[in-house]
């Protein structure tokens, strides 16, 4: 079972425009092979509820801001592959009034450099309109690696996460301290 706590003070704060990002990335490790590291990541978004957005069109709003975000806007540059509500009783973050899966890729480039690499993205949004926060767990998985990436240089064969890891993290994502909304 995996773990996933917030508490304020592990978060950072990032500003776009007049919104402020409270944030945290987790880096994935293989359990099988302690210390080796892939380019796999975990972030943790907590952003502006998005009232506006229908909760089943919100996963989906979020994916294409994070494509914006990666410079990955071009035609063809990213895919929805699919959007699914997860069942509340499957949850421990009983706090949420809906949750949502999205699975889709994005062509990314690590640092701005011109090589992309195929990233899958897997993201679940918490939707917490009591708060006003929407939180944004992401699971970014690189799945085909450009030879002109650093990261063609830096992966070390670890076992990878798959989808099913991120679900168990998922799952077992709780809330423990409401204070970090303010």
């Amino acid at each position: 079972m995996f773990k996933v706590l917030i508490w304020p003070n592990l978060l950072g704060e990032h500003s776009y425009g007049s919104a402020s990002v409270w944030w945290c990335i987790i880096s994935c490790y293989s359990p099988q092979c302690p210390g080796y590291q892939t380019d796999q990541s975990i972030i943790v978004e907590l952003l502006e509820y998005q009232s506006q957005v229908q909760d089943a069109v919100a996963a989906r709003y979020h994916f294409e801001d994070v494509a914006a975000s990666n410079k990955a806007v071009e035609n063809g540059s990213w895919e929805v592959r699919g959007v699914e509500q997860l069942p509340q009783s499957e949850l421990t973050m009983q706090e949420c009034s809906s949750a949502w899966l999205l699975s889709g890729a994005q062509l990314v480039s690590k640092f701005n450099e011109e090589a992309k690499n195929t990233v899958n993205i897997h993201l679940c949004l918490f939707r917490l309109p009591q708060y006003t926060t929407d939180i944004l767990v992401t699971f970014n998985d690189p799945v085909c690696i450009n030879p002109l990436s650093s990261s063609a240089l830096e992966n070390v064969a670890a076992i990878p996460w798959i989808l099913q890891d991120f679900k168990g993290v998922l799952q077992s994502f709780c809330l423990l301290d409401p204070g970090v909304f303010g």
